[in-house]
């Protein structure tokens, strides 16, 4: 959401490209600069409008659709296409988000230095296109391995961040450009007009593509291929369209790079200053040891600049938090309850809601929220704003770990080396009590047709233990000599036979399904051999207490299963199989326990993992708490960089405000690799140093003092006298476009 803004702000801001535009300096008529296009645009409608911004507008509604589109599903595709752990997933995740907002400095740097923002936009969107294509390639199980699949999706990615973050800051200013001075309303209505179309873009796109993903089957499983081969076509599509109107746009050449000029002189300054070193005089500024080769008044706005920078230091923590979104509350979703009364949401669909809440609390904040804390006498300034914005996005993690703790709680916590886990399963007809050497016994007796409600963790010596289990029946002890191999959970069936009590140990599935879907086995305490089909999967379960392997059925009521015991079909009841649950149902004859019609098969449902009973409504108060944070801080940021810099350098502050977006992920990469913390715990260590950050920056936001960019034309004027200077200097100056013109043209 900051690149929407950013876009508005970075190109809205370039006060010196309207007057170039116009061909007006200093109130004089100057000839177009070479390569610019003077004809002007048709209309749209008779009004003021030129027809040119339509195909701009469509333009990023398919590149925004295109990118969050893909993006919404990147954190499950790597889990459950690639098979990769949370944590990987998550740092791979950051990693690529980090570098689609390095890239747009690589972009700012192409476009006004050499090639000029409209073949920017369309070479690295083509750029762009190459990598949703070889994304969406790699998402095709019959094309090579699991090697080539990697290889594929992270080539794909490193082309889309080049492609995303290079045309960032081209295509906004692009759409500037396209209006003349007089038309300065029209062009206000436009941004309006461009920042409803990214949004309406990035919602679209984060409810359809999880639905090509989840809905649509293809190779056998979910279609990752369409997901993201549907992006890769919208992106296609915005290339084509922006091609189309390539007569209609305005297009101005390259003007220099001001970013690669403070650069240059923030580098002359400190070699300078090493080189006079062992000098006796001083400087009041070490910038002003470059006074000798720049202007004074360049000099003075890269201190402005400096000083908002240093303020920059400790944002990227809030990004860290904010960007986890897309990547560990998605997960969090997965072991949710997502049923909204017939229609099942999908964990990475409810990212739309941050799309939607910014639309709608961004007037509730500027009509509402900020006048009525000013009526209480509260004065909100903007480093105040961005200070408890900060808080806000702390107390979403607060908010996010209290929903973790609750799923939590429905989850098995894993055996760790040198442990197992085992409950007991008893289909005998009378009590039993079981004891495992080294281990505190099960508390009570285990009734028939019953299971232990919590696993028993046993603690092993090797990786592989016998022990001598005893179970004890009816007044007498049976032992139940067992092998139990570390980090497996293990339920124990008991039963009886002619030949007295049976022991049989079998593995369990501990771990939720990422998908939300449910794990079922069959145990056949029948006298025939049983065949069922539940949903897609088939099960075959053999007489003499046979147990099926478990598999993995889709969420919902199975009312009127057919079980099929020899000739005979029988209709078997098994309930609601629900979100994230593991169960063992037991198929019995109904004249076991219950009077009925001889032969009947009855099931009886154990569930030995419990349903994600938190429901997915819980996240809306932390997706509340961080878009309200977003709104104080990252649009009043964007504001306060805007109103602080100097005209000349507003590009300037906008990559150095990219690069807190771009440290942040940076952060959260470390600590998903590092850390190894519970989620819980570490959603309130995020929380914990958000709030430690948010003191830091308000700290430093007292010795802050608020400035006027336009207070540098009358403290440095830029009169014909200091454009000489500044030619013979070979710098470019001024923050008006007529001075990097004329220089131009002495130039060449």
């Amino acid at each position: 959401m900051t690149m929407k803004i950013t876009n508005l702000l970075n190109a809205e801001g370039r006060q010196w490209r309207k007057n170039l535009q116009n061909g007006r300096y200093r109130g004089k008529v100057v000839e177009n600069p070479e390569g610019a296009t003077s004809k002007r645009s048709p209309t749209l409608c008779g009004t003021n409008y030129p027809l040119s911004i339509s195909f701009i507008v469509v333009n990023e509604f398919c590149e925004r659709f295109s990118y969050y589109g893909m993006k919404a599903l990147l954190t499950l595709y790597f889990m459950r296409y690639l098979h990769w752990d949370k944590d990987l997933s998550t740092a791979v995740y950051h990693a690529f988000s980090s570098l689609c907002y390095f890239t747009p400095v690589l972009g700012a740097l192409i476009a006004d230095s050499w090639l000029g923002k409209f073949r920017t936009i369309i070479y690295l969107s083509i750029v762009y296109v190459i990598g949703h294509v070889v994304k969406s390639v790699g998402a095709i199980p019959d094309v090579g391995d699991t090697t080539t699949h990697i290889v594929l999706s992270i080539l794909g990615l490193v082309l889309i961040a080049f492609g995303t973050g290079g045309i960032k800051p081209c295509v906004a200013a692009f759409g500037g450009d396209q209006f003349t001075e007089e038309h300065a309303e029209e062009r206000t209505k436009f941004f309006s007009i461009f920042y409803m179309s990214i949004n309406a873009g990035s919602v679209l796109s984060t409810v359809i593509t999880p639905i090509l993903r989840g809905d649509v089957q293809c190779f056998g499983g979910d279609c990752y291929a369409l997901a993201f081969g549907v992006p890769a076509l919208l992106m296609i599509i915005a290339l084509v369209v922006f091609i189309a109107g390539s007569g209609l746009y305005k297009k101005n050449p390259p003007e220099g790079n001001i970013l690669l000029k403070v650069c240059q002189c923030i580098g002359y300054a400190i070699k300078n200053r090493w080189r006079n070193r062992k000098k006796s005089h001083k400087r009041a500024h070490w910038l002003d040891w470059a006074d000798d080769k720049y202007s004074k008044r360049l000099i003075h706005e890269i201190q402005m600049v400096l000083r908002v920078l240093v303020l920059y230091i400790p944002l990227p923590m809030f990004w860290a938090l904010f960007d986890q979104q897309g990547s560990r509350w998605t997960l969090q979703a997965t072991r949710m309850n997502m049923d909204f009364g017939g229609f099942i949401l999908k964990p990475d669909q409810m990212q739309m809601l941050n799309a939607l809440l910014i639309l709608v609390f961004i007037p509730i904040f500027d009509i509402g929220v900020y006048p009525l804390v000013r009526l209480c006498g509260i004065k909100l300034t903007p480093l105040r704003k961005m200070a408890s914005g900060m808080i806000l996005a702390a107390l979403a993690f607060v908010a996010a770990t209290v929903v973790e703790m609750g799923v939590t709680n429905t989850v098995v916590d894993p055996p760790l080396a040198g442990q197992s886990l085992l409950k007991v399963l008893n289909l005998a007809a009378t009590d039993v009590q079981v004891t495992v050497p080294g281990s505190v016994p099960f508390p009570h007796p285990i009734r028939p047709y019953e299971a232990t409600q919590e696993y028993q963790r046993l603690e092993l010596n090797g990786v592989n233990q016998s022990l001598a289990v005893t179970v004890e029946i009816a007044g007498s002890s049976t032992p139940c000599p067992l092998v139990f191999t570390e980090q497996t959970a293990y339920s124990l069936i008991l039963y009886r036979e002619a030949a007295g009590l049976q022991c049989r140990l079998v593995e369990d599935q501990i771990v939720k399904s990422e998908h939300g879907d449910a794990y079922l086995r069959f145990v056949n305490a029948y006298q025939e051999h049983l065949n069922l089909t539940v949903g897609d999967q088939d099960f075959y379960a053999p007489k003499g207490h046979g147990v099926t392997p478990h598999e993995v059925v889709a969420r919902g009521e199975y009312t009127d299963v057919m079980c099929k015991a020899g000739q005979e079909e029988h209709p078997v009841n098994l309930g609601l199989l629900d979100f994230g649950a593991s169960y063992t149902i037991v198929l019995k004859g109904v004249n076991d326990s219950a009077p009925g019609p001889e032969g009947r098969v009855v099931p009886h449902k154990m569930e030995d993992v419990r349903a994600n009973n938190v429901h997915i409504a819980w996240q809306i108060p932390q997706y509340t708490l961080i878009t309200a944070g977003e709104v104080m801080f990252s649009i009043t940021g964007l504001e306060f960089s805007y109103s602080q810099a100097p005209a000349s350098m507003k590009s300037v502050l906008q990559a150095g405000w990219l690069m807190t977006v771009a440290f942040g992920n940076v952060i959260v990469l470390i600590v998903a690799e590092g850390a190894g913390l519970e989620q819980w715990v570490e959603f309130l260590l995020f929380a914990s140093l958000l709030v430690a950050v948010s003191i830091i920056f308000s700290i430093m936001a007292q010795f802050y003092t608020y400035v006027d960019g336009d207070q540098l034309d009358s403290m440095f004027p830029t009169g014909d006298e200091e454009e000489d200077n500044l030619k013979k200097d070979q710098i470019n100056l001024s923050p008006n476009p007529g001075t990097d013109r004329d220089y131009k043209a002495t130039k060449m």
